[in-house]
């Protein structure tokens, strides 16, 4: 009977030693080589302290700062444990909310998002983004739409012209898309004469 299980014993212990060491150790020295920015977490350092990374999204109040996608987060309540309390971009709670969309408390979050924003730019239409959690709850990244929309709250936070700000937000989404969509095409003259005032 041993001999009919060793084989089976030898390659489970083979397999663990491949996949579950010497691959993971594998990747990680060469990760850490080819991309050592990446696999260190992508972090951001201000005046020699890290300050986040450019994973994870942080909390931005302040009308002068482009908002981030709502976060998912949470932790438990510290007066009662068998609750919890929102903590956004919790990057040790990494988690969507698993409400469904017919779910009470994801409406009444969403429209009133929704309302929120339509107050701070009535005119325009409210990006999905701007009101929906990513699926990790972490995501700083937002639409070159969600970022438009947010424009004339940044610009008036800053006493800057609204054309300035959109030209800067313009820049930032066609540098990171490559210019790969016609949106990093609109309105070349404006931005030929913006990279040239600069």
């Amino acid at each position: 009977m041993l001999k009919e299980i060793r084989p089976a014993i030898v390659l489970v212990i083979a397999l663990t030693a491949i996949t579950g060491l010497l691959y993971p150790l594998a990747m990680t020295g060469i990760a850490g080589t080819l991309f050592p920015y990446q696999a260190q977490g992508s972090l951001i350092e201000k005046d020699g302290k890290v300050v986040g990374s450019a994973l994870i999204g942080q909390v931005f109040a302040d009308d002068k700062y482009f908002h981030g996608r709502p976060s998912a987060t949470n932790t438990p309540d510290p007066k009662d444990p068998a609750k919890t309390i929102d903590a956004p971009y919790n990057a040790a709670n990494s988690g969507g909310s698993n409400l469904g969309p017919t779910n009470k408390a994801l409406i009444d979050r969403v429209k009133g998002e929704v309302d929120k924003l339509k107050g701070e730019n009535a005119g325009a239409s409210v990006p999905i983004d701007l009101v929906t959690t990513s699926g990790s709850g972490l995501d700083p990244h937002i639409s070159p739409e969600a970022a438009l929309f947010q424009v004339p709250r940044v610009a008036k936070a800053r006493n800057l012209p609204e054309q300035r700000v959109r030209e800067l937000v313009d820049g930032q989404a066609c540098q990171l898309l490559h210019a790969a969509v016609s949106h990093c095409h609109r309105d070349k003259g404006s931005h030929g004469a913006h990279e040239d005032s600069d």
